[in-house]
């Protein structure tokens, strides 16, 4: 599963919204191709590589605010009829790629409908800005004594 971004430290979570997975493995529409790239004398023989097709307009796995939701956040990745298309070739093994395939989708459609929890806005406590604005004074001094040196007279 090496295509998963990992989470930046400190990112919010929220909350997961759950679908059925067994509802949309069974709306999946996989096709088996030859994958590209060296594979000897056998590559001409095998196709190993999953092309994985799941239409977000027709399933039954979600409801009417989960699909808005998809086909919003996801709108980059769907075709213009409202299906995700993965293309899983990495593995050497046919099933490998087709597990690798689903894994992505779940993982992706998961993502997608996970809601953010709203950021709470904060604001500089009366200290830090005391510290902020003291800094910036010492600063201005320091500065100030670097102009040009007259001699007294």
């Amino acid at each position: 599963m090496g295509h998963v971004q990992p989470r930046r430290p400190g990112a919010q979570t929220g909350t997961l919204v759950s679908f059925d997975r067994a509802i949309v493995a069974a709306e999946v529409e996989e096709r088996f191709l030859p994958a590209s790239g060296p594979g000897g004398q056998n590559v001409n023989k095998v196709a190993s590589a999953v092309q994985l097709r799941f239409s977000v307009v027709n399933s039954a796995a979600f409801d009417d605010d989960q699909r808005a939701r998809l086909m919003r956040v996801l709108r980059s990745r769907l075709t213009l009829a409202g299906e995700i298309v993965l293309l899983a070739q990495s593995h050497r093994t046919q099933s490998a790629n087709r597990e690798d395939a689903r894994e992505r989708l779940f993982s992706m459609l998961e993502r997608a409908l996970e809601r953010q929890r709203p950021r709470i806005k904060t604001k500089p406590s009366r200290a830090a800005k005391e510290r902020r604005l003291s800094a910036k004074t010492q600063r201005g001094q320091i500065k100030r004594g670097r102009g040009r040196v007259t001699p007294d007279s």
